[in-house]
């Protein structure tokens, strides 16, 4: 039996001075019970707690670490980086370097500009989409979390979904009344809503893989629909690509479904760890970005070189040949393991998965958009999460988020983990 008193003592001094103990709900485990565990070091497909537990990860850092852990080519780069200067509030090479990257590998794409964090290119592309139409309303579907800015939670996932708050308290209502919202994968509602009101509306944003109730793929023919529709009403598309940008594929899901959005929103895997985002898109609507155009935002630490860095070695390591076959080879082994694990173990299971991003759902039900995925039994989950982290393997401690593969975890790590959710499924 593993033991986390240290990580106990950690948690309650840490809730005696921070909201809940953590800076981020979701890692409270409050939907799993007991305490999180406090990570002291990482490598590879690992972490180690601070009570020297180690543990198989397949949270890694909510997705960015898709090279494994302190990938030996991201550190020295950094360690190199650091003795440079960590901030200058100025513009640098290597942030034009990260920028034709990304360009390169997301051909919607003309321009593409650097900022802090999911949230940030987000809420920055939605205000430019509205500054370039003249339209003021957006359309987003239940389920989808697209960062914490005040229109944007509405009924959205991730820890909002965690938690059973998808409207947060201390947003106006003035603000939200602007936010139209629609299942994910309903296309006769989404046909219905923008025929009724495509005057109004500035922008569509979508997960177009949601990764923030779990991991719920696109029916056939939806995002299609969606960029026709949108397309014909000069109604700007923007794929939130923070989560599935080079994880479901080089290109992401863009590029893995054959749709080319107006604008794209990135973050976690591009900045190899560090905190970032970016939000790019059409010449046209990107000339509207302040100093260019009238719409302003700004950042200090935007394109700080640390991020830079860290971006530009992860990305230049995923362009290498082969490496998305490996990623695909690794998702597909666990993909399999789980499944039969869960038969073998006669518990009913549904699993999804979008190239290295998956998520097990506790339901005998097709999940396909935000209330099929909330019949999933959160008790079985948390039991589930609980066996696990006793047979040192780590899951994203909510039914609501998705798991990710990295290059790191090896075939030995993936039979480990097939072994440990069998055992663990039938003791729940």
């Amino acid at each position: 039996m593993r033991k986390f008193e240290i990580s106990k003592a950690l948690f309650k001094k840490a809730s005696a001075i921070i909201p809940g103990g953590v800076n981020s709900p979701v890692r409270a485990f409050r939907a799993v019970g007991g305490n999180p565990l406090f990570i002291e070091r990482a490598r590879g497909s690992r972490i180690y707690d601070a009570d020297g537990n180690a543990y198989l990860d397949y949270v890694l850092s909510w997705g960015p670490m898709i090279l494994g852990h302190a990938h030996p080519r991201v550190v020295k780069a950094l360690k190199n980086a650091v003795e440079k200067g960590t901030s200058y509030g100025a513009p640098t090479a290597l942030e034009t370097e990260l920028a034709e990257l990304v360009l390169k590998a997301y051909p919607s794409m003309d321009k593409v500009r650097m900022v802090n964090s999911g949230t940030e290119a987000t809420m920055s592309a939605i205000r430019v989409a509205r500054g370039f139409t003249g339209r003021d309303k957006i359309i987003k579907f239940e389920g989808c979390y697209h960062g914490h800015a005040d229109g944007l939670l509405v009924k959205a996932g991730s820890g909002a979904t965690t938690f059973g708050v998808p409207d947060s308290p201390g947003v106006p209502k003035d603000c939200a009344k602007n936010t139209l919202t629609l299942p994910y994968n309903d296309t006769k509602a989404l046909k219905s809503m923008i025929e009724r009101e495509w005057r109004s509306i500035a922008c569509v944003i979508i997960e177009p893989v949601v990764g923030n109730i779990g991991c719920v793929l696109p029916r056939s023919s939806f995002l299609e629909t969606l960029r026709k529709l949108t397309r014909s009403r000069g109604i700007v598309l923007i794929f939130d690509e923070v989560m599935t940008g080079f994880r479901v594929s080089f290109g992401g899901a863009q590029k893995y479904y054959g749709i080319d959005p107006d604008m794209t929103c990135l973050g976690k895997i591009i900045g190899g760890g560090l905190p970032v985002g970016a939000y790019g898109g059409k010449k046209d609507i990107m000339a509207m970005v302040s100093p260019e155009g009238p719409v302003y935002q700004a950042g200090t630490l935007s394109g700080n070189p640390l991020a830079m860095t860290a971006g530009v070695e992860t990305i230049r390591e995923l362009s290498k040949k082969g490496v998305y076959k490996q990623l695909e080879k690794k998702s597909s082994l666990l993909e399999r393991g789980l499944i039969d694990a869960a038969k073998m173990a006669g518990v009913k299971t549904r699993f999804y998965r979008a190239g290295s991003m998956f998520c097990t759902y506790f339901t005998d039900l097709e999940v396909v958009d935000y209330t099929t995925a909330k019949s999933s039994d959160t008790v079985k989950f948390s039991k589930f999460f609980s066996e696990m982290l006793q047979r040192g393997v780590n899951l994203a401690p909510s039914q609501f988020e998705a798991g990710f593969m990295s290059l790191a975890h090896t075939d030995k790590d993936i039979d480990r983990t097939v072994r440990a959710a069998y055992e663990a499924l039938k003791k729940i």
